[in-house]
């Protein structure tokens, strides 16, 4: 089990930047031994895939719409995984949730949204233009 608080979304324009961090309160399993992802939902659309990172923090995968902007990482020092998103877009306005997989093996990292047991509430990104 573990719980899973986002932070650090708000108004930002444009071309800006912004961290966004998921802590986490996990009880009798590490947190270093989840998997981790970021999620996003624009209103009227479905949940996406944005970013997600290995239990030790050495690989990575992003969606295509992100790369090159966003980068996830992780402080298992700290039971805290990051999401730093520059260049921000009109496009990238949504709820960003994290999440965590439990039964992942070490050095991978899903997309598929359903492998992830645990989610946080989110935090709003809004950009303007």
């Amino acid at each position: 089990q573990v719980q899973l608080v986002e932070s650090g979304g708000g108004l930002v324009q444009a071309g800006g930047s912004l961290r966004l961090s998921c802590s986490a309160s996990s009880s009798g399993r590490p947190f270093s031994e989840y998997a981790m992802g970021w999620f996003r939902q624009a209103p009227g659309k479905e949940r996406e895939f944005v970013a997600a990172i290995s239990r030790n923090g050495k690989s990575t995968v992003y969606a295509d719409s992100v790369k090159g902007r966003f980068t996830i990482s992780r402080d298992n020092a700290k039971n805290t995984v990051y999401l730093q998103i520059n260049s921000l877009k009109r496009e990238d306005t949504a709820i960003y949730y994290c999440a965590a997989d439990r039964t992942a093996i070490d050095g991978w990292a899903s997309r598929g949204p359903n492998v992830y047991d645990y989610w946080g509430q989110g935090t709003q990104v809004t950009v303007s233009s």
